[in-house]
């Protein structure tokens, strides 16, 4: 992620603002991603958490509503693997989510670890029919606790580094 990150920062012009939502929309990278991006790119920091929290949570009604037919959709037009592959990843992360319900998709999407995030979330959210409004909050309230940890963090550890 970081060398993506590093590669952005370097290589596309866009202004700052609009890079750091882009990123943040992006699956795996997220807002994790964005704010690191936002450091780079010298943003101000409550600039680089506002473009990166609302890039993060833009995607997660459209996850949450239209996944499922999207992978039947992908089913039946022969990308049964890429779909195999995403129901893999949503039945491995169910277990920690059911295990603590709301709190654990909160916890899910909020702690920084490769693989967690909104998207995957949503996705484990979506196709396990948990309860929309339930699961919006929690993502939404696991997307300002992961911006105050890669705050945190970018802001910081990266910071005082970079700096």
């Amino acid at each position: 992620m970081q060398g993506f990150v590093a590669w952005w920062a370097a290589h596309v012009a866009l202004p700052h603002w609009l890079s750091v939502f882009i990123v943040s929309m992006i699956p795996l990278i997220e807002e994790r991603g964005g704010l690191i991006l936002a450091k780079l790119l010298n943003m101000p920091l409550w600039t680089g958490v506002f473009w990166c929290v609302i890039g993060n949570i833009i995607p997660i009604p459209f996850i949450l509503l239209l996944i499922k037919t999207i992978l039947h959709w992908m089913s039946d037009h022969h990308m049964s693997k890429i779909t195999d592959w995403i129901m893999e990843k949503a039945n491995k992360n169910r277990p920690k989510i059911e295990k603590y319900g709301f709190w654990g998709l909160m916890l899910f999407v909020g702690i920084p670890l490769p693989g967690t995030g909104a998207w995957t979330g949503a996705l484990v959210a979506s196709v396990f029919d948990m309860d929309l409004k339930k699961s919006s909050l929690s993502i939404l309230l696991g997307i300002f606790l992961a911006a105050v940890i890669m705050t945190f963090v970018s802001y910081g550890m990266i910071g005082a580094v970079v700096s």
